[in-house]
């Protein structure tokens, strides 16, 4: 559920979202504990955020992947698929920020300069999917349709990045008996090998409490990449 309940405290911040049907969609802002508290009372587990601020709801802050795995195709081969993503983009100078999906797969993040549309954010990560998928064809699949889908591939999913689509975030508990956590990871880790059971509710904050937040780079003012620059 999308759209925050007419009945609400008067200190909760919305966003209105005109979607394509005309309707309007009153997205809650959160923007503090007490907030964070309000949606998860209303029984909210995971937390799909919008990409974009409410200053401009087109205008993504970033471009992301969703990896996931085809089966038989599990997680460590989703990994595989990671480190060659990381790779095509640290040739173009690029940096990129992974998380655990706390399900199956992965999420991998850019911190793009404001200013492109979401179409045009779309745009380039079709190309680099295909790219990928037509330089690994034995790991990776960029193919959508899910019947035509190759088994035992990993799907870059570059839809994930089309308006009014939206992704799990960062330290969203999934509602799974082990209470996997959405996680930031580093790409070392992923070299190592993680599993998603690594990353539990019971686990993770004292995880960040060592670490620090690793997420922070995907929503910095600094370092963010001109969607140019991935040509």
């Amino acid at each position: 559920m999308k759209r925050a309940p007419a009945q609400r405290p008067e200190w909760i911040e919305t966003c209105s979202i005109t979607h394509r049907s005309a309707s309007v969609i009153d997205f809650p802002m959160v923007q503090n504990l007490a907030s964070l508290l309000w949606v998860v009372n209303l029984g909210c587990i995971d937390l799909n955020p919008w990409y974009a601020t409410c200053a401009d709801v087109n205008r993504p802050d970033y471009l992301h992947f969703d990896l996931d795995p085809v089966p038989p195709a599990a997680l460590p081969k989703v990994l595989e698929a990671g480190l060659l993503l990381r790779d095509y983009l640290l040739k173009r100078k690029i940096c990129s920020y992974p998380k655990t999906t706390g399900s199956r797969g992965l999420h991998v993040y850019v911190p793009i300069q404001c200013g492109p549309l979401q179409k045009e954010v779309w745009t380039v990560a079709k190309r680099i999917a295909l790219d990928l998928a037509g330089q690994h064809p034995a790991i990776i699949t960029a193919e959508y349709r899910i019947a035509k889908r190759p088994a035992g591939r990993v799907l870059v999913d570059y839809n994930q990045n089309a308006w009014g689509r939206t992704l799990a975030s960062v330290y969203s508990v999934r509602p799974v008996a082990a209470a996997t956590v959405s996680t930031p990871v580093t790409w070392e880790e992923i070299e190592k090998g993680i599993r998603m059971e690594d990353f539990r509710i019971e686990n993770v904050p004292a995880r960040v409490e060592r670490l620090g937040d690793l997420f922070k780079p995907v929503i910095a003012r600094r370092g963010k990449v001109r969607l140019e620059s991935f040509a």
